[in-house]
């Protein structure tokens, strides 16, 4: 992942780059000459991440028959709940209400002795709800890498309180809302993308290394989503709730 880029990860990265400088949405041109790769979305990670980072988390998604895949989330992007998102003007705001672990302190290095005990030590379980948002023209009509390399839509995330004697819940389902408004989109037991969230965290640790700076003290990783990914218009206020975890809200002014 650390590869000098390519000349179509050089060009994306800086069309990405005007994109969220206010300059126009990046078009789908780059899969034309062929689809971008993965190595290709990854280098566009770390171009971007020196322009608008540091990270402060990461996304993980690890969807069955696929190829497990992460993206930076910057620490510009993320606040705690209660507070109101900033959002492009007439732009339609994704929202995705996942289980989110907080890291407490350095993560062991994958292979060391009673790895997964010790990694479970470092984390505390948040509430959270990812803003979707993307810097493409048309993000349904982008082939999966270009999305990728538009750190996989995130355009933000809203973190609740910590719960760091977390180890007897179960992550494989759980039980949850969502309310937009007055309208409750999301009411009951669920199961968790990937089947464990646990299991989807250690996969990312597994994967980040240095990535973007790589996992640290501080950071957020999340784990996919609870109630697939429905869209908002600006002036919607956003409460989730998950069982064991509690409430997390945001407002779109």
């Amino acid at each position: 992942m650390t590869d000098s880029l390519t000349d179509k990860a050089q060009a994306l990265a800086a069309a990405l780059i005007r994109s969220r400088e206010s300059g126009p949405k990046t078009d789908l041109s780059f899969d034309r000459s062929g689809p971008v790769t993965a190595a290709e979305a990854y280098q566009v990670h770390q171009t971007l991440a020196r322009r608008f980072g540091p990270a402060g988390g990461f996304k993980v998604a690890c969807k069955p028959g696929q190829p497990v895949i992460m993206a930076p989330i910057y620490a510009a992007d993320i606040q705690p709940s209660g507070q109101s998102f900033p959002a492009p003007e007439g732009e339609p705001i994704g929202i995705e209400l996942e289980i989110g672990f907080k890291i407490l302190r350095p993560l062991p290095q994958p292979g060391a002795a009673d790895y997964r005990q010790r990694l479970r030590d470092c984390v505390s379980l948040v509430p959270v709800i990812e803003v979707v948002l993307t810097r493409l023209v048309d993000a349904e009509a982008a082939s999966p890498m270009l999305r990728l390399a538009d750190n996989q839509l995130n355009g933000g995330l809203v973190v609740g309180p910590e719960r760091a004697d977390w180890h007897d819940l179960d992550l494989t389902r759980t039980t949850a809302t969502l309310d937009f408004g007055d309208t409750r989109v999301l009411d009951g037991t669920v199961p968790v993308p990937g089947g464990d969230a646990f299991e989807n965290f250690c996969k990312l640790a597994e994967m980040a290394g240095s990535h973007c700076g790589g996992l640290q003290p501080g950071h957020v990783a999340i784990t996919g989503s609870l109630n697939g990914l429905p869209y908002i218009e600006a002036g919607t206020g956003v409460k989730g709730w998950i069982e064991g975890l509690g409430d997390v809200s945001v407002a779109f002014p």
